[in-house]
């Protein structure tokens, strides 16, 4: 009886007969191939969809994609097998894997501008033996499961482990160590099992938030500026055995509406029920990690609220604390998120005690000038004092500018009685203050003392088209309909052309776009002349999308 013999290819850059890249080998694999790769640099980004490939380095292979916006490997679907490999990643991920099955070993990882290892859509994997470091994130894992044993993540600049989705992996005998942010964050119903790992020189240990639910055994979370594991209000799961040392008190904090239960054998862990702020705060900033993009954004968000905790903390310790202002500027283009970040960190605010209770008012130029002397700021008062203990959030401020405003200084007289009201609350409330970047200098130049007021300025860089497909995939899911998979190259294309108008409205554009599609697939269902099967009902296909470019009615 005949065997099969896998087939070895080999990418060298010296041997004679040899690939001389790790593209061209791909090209020529059959599936089930081994590819060897020769010690060197290579200056590539791999793309591999429904393959059953394995990559094997012999000796110190680096693939570096610094100078990319790609991935170092991007792979969907089938198997992919990564040995002894150096992966350096640029503005993109080192490794993403969509669906199938990874097998990452004895690699090491970095990407400055991504995370170092992403998993996705379905994907099991068994990572074993791997080094994260110098990454944004250390491990993101989505909707995915499988093994990550005797991994260590060190020296991100976020967090170092983050599951979400629904993921269910098992983490099992990892180090994480030295992020600037979360050791592991679950949430979005996360599901891990976490193992023997040790957590240490972090921001925070185990944060879990969304209604997620791990299981914690024999972990040691110790030396950590913040609380070592904290459940927030609608999550579960359980803490055995775990260790934790030096670490803000409560050692584990359990919201009010959390069950976890935790069980030590040894000595006691201080464990606090019932204070909802910590943890509240966690769930607002999974909210607002959940956001498509806004990468710098979210950075910027993080840092304030940082700062405001580390300031808490000296406060209760006795230390001294400086002051700081809780009013922004938000510049950027429509539809960039401006509003939304503006709730959330109201809430933020409001969970760190810092106001009363984090309401929201937005108001523009309207709301605030009157019709005469005097009555503008009798209005921009009342609005101001209302708003008192959230957030007053200026939509298109710089109306206000004299250059900007029409009929007299009438805005002028609502920005000088907004700048002393600002200094006379600025503990009580936080005004925000946004509309596009060019003439929100405008606004900052109308009075000497406003731009003082404004403790920083956060830009909205415009959405990238994939992350506009993105939002119009989650409006599409939020509503209960199914998006056809041929249709998204169709939106890629679409949001490429519409995002070089002038009036390019971002993920306002997604939103009309959704509405538009919604009308195409109402009148070619009533088209049907019959009633619609539940599976019609819900999809939108590509023709949908396709005809609401082409503008049929």
């Amino acid at each position: 009886m005949a065997t099969s013999t896998v087939r070895q290819l080999r990418v060298s850059a010296a041997q004679h007969g040899a690939y001389r890249t790790i593209g061209e080998a791909l090209q020529a694999a059959p599936d089930d191939a081994v590819i060897s790769i020769d010690a060197g640099e290579y200056a590539e980004t791999l793309t591999i969809s429904d393959r059953r490939l394995t990559l094997r380095g012999t000796g110190e292979v680096v693939l570096d994609a610094t100078g990319s916006d790609r991935p170092v490997v991007q792979a969907r679907g089938g198997y992919l097998g990564l040995r002894e490999l150096t992966l350096r990643g640029g503005e993109g991920s080192a490794v993403e894997m969509d669906g199938g099955e990874l097998v990452l070993d004895r690699c090491e990882l970095s990407a400055p501008y991504g995370p170092g290892l992403r998993v996705a859509a379905g994907a099991t994997c068994r990572v074993t033996r791997c080094t994260v470091t110098e990454a944004q994130d250390g491990l993101v894992i989505e909707d995915a499961g499988g093994v990550f044993e005797d991994v260590r993540v060190h020296q991100v600049e976020g967090d170092g482990v983050i599951v979400r989705l629904g993921a269910d992996p098992t983490i099992r005998n990892c180090t994480i160590t030295a992020c600037g942010g979360r050791g592991i964050y679950v949430y979005q119903a996360g599901r891990p099992v976490v193992e023997g790992c040790e957590i240490s020189e972090v921001a925070e240990g185990v944060v879990v938030a969304h209604e997620s639910a791990p299981i914690l055994r024999r972990c040691r979370v110790h030396d950590v500026q913040g609380v070592g594991i904290s459940f927030a209000r609608g999550c579960a799961g359980r803490v055995e055995d775990c260790r934790l040392e030096n670490t803000a008190e409560p050692a584990i904090l359990v919201a009010e509406g959390a069950t976890p239960t935790v069980v030590t054998t040894d000595s006691p862990v201080p464990t606090t029920r019932g204070n909802s702020g910590s943890a509240g705060l966690e769930e607002l900033l999974a909210e607002l990690d959940a956001m498509v993009g806004l990468r710098g954004v979210k950075s910027e968000v993080r840092a304030l609220i940082d700062e405001i905790q580390v300031n808490e903390w000296r406060r209760r310790a006795g230390l001294g604390t400086p002051g700081v202002s809780h009013h922004l500027m938000f510049t950027g283009s429509p539809g960039t998120g401006k509003t939304t970040v503006a709730r959330i960190y109201g809430r933020l605010l409001a969970a760190l005690g810092l106001l009363d209770r984090g309401q929201f008012t937005e108001v523009s130029r309207r709301d605030l000038v009157g019709q005469y002397i005097g009555h503008t700021a009798e209005k921009t008062s009342v609005l101001f004092e209302q708003a008192i203990g959230g957030v007053l959030f200026i939509d298109e401020a710089y109306t206000l500018a004299r250059s900007g405003a029409s009929g007299g200084d009438f805005g002028q007289e609502a920005i000088d009685t907004l700048v002393k009201l600002m200094e006379d609350h600025r503990d009580e409330i936080a005004v925000i203050a946004a509309g596009y970047t060019e003439e929100m200098q405008q606004f900052s130049d109308a009075n000497p003392g406003l731009a003082s007021r404004f403790s920083k300025t956060i830009h909205f860089e415009n959405y990238a088209t994939d992350e506009l497909v993105l939002i119009m995939q989650r409006m599409v899911r939020s509503a209960d309909y199914d998006l056809d998979g041929a249709a998204e190259p169709l939106l890629a294309d679409y949001f490429a052309q519409v995002a070089q108008a002038p009036d390019f409205g971002n993920a306002r554009d997604a939103r009309r776009m959704f509405e538009a599609t919604r009308k195409t697939q109402s009148r070619r269902l009533r088209a049907l002349g019959r009633m619609p099967e539940l599976a019609e009902l819900r999809a939108v296909t590509a023709a949908d999308i396709q005809a609401v470019i082409d503008g049929q009615p």
